[in-house]
């Protein structure tokens, strides 16, 4: 994705990008209590910005890839349709996995004493937006 990116829309606009998905993560962080990092990946695995501390970013972006292949399968394979979104509880802390649009994902990491639900609500719209610089960067002008 990264290399797509870059021959679809050149160095400096991939840096944008970065800097705007770096951008949102931060301000996720700053919305939501007990929120201990985050990172975008794409559904392949391959890392595209993070603002994670003592995670190593891209094995993590590749363990999301995985679970996300798995989450995709078990939601069609009972009928729950598209993936959307999934949780996984910790003895110390949440590992939260969100689609942003069809190419991407956002994961988020989250101390135990996190708002489930403020996690919830935040991260679906912080998604929303990534899904939306996405298709600016990868479609302009739509």
């Amino acid at each position: 994705m990264r290399r797509a990116l870059k021959q679809r829309v050149g160095r400096r606009h991939l840096i944008a990008l970065e800097t705007e998905l770096l951008a949102e993560l931060r301000a996720v962080k700053q919305r939501v209590p007990h929120l201990a990092g985050g990172l975008v990946a794409t559904v392949d695995g391959l890392l595209i910005a993070h603002d994670t501390h003592g995670t190593e970013p891209s094995g993590l972006a590749a363990m999301t890839a995985a679970a996300l292949s798995l989450a995709q399968r078990l939601a069609d394979t009972t009928g729950q349709g598209e993936f959307r979104e999934s949780l996984v509880r910790g003895e110390h802390g949440y590992v939260a996995t969100y689609a942003a649009g069809g190419s991407c994902v956002l994961t988020l990491l989250a101390h135990p004493d996190v708002n489930v639900g403020r996690l919830h609500l935040e991260a679906r719209r912080c998604a929303k937006g990534i899904a939306g610089l996405l298709n600016e960067t990868l479609l302009p002008g739509t």
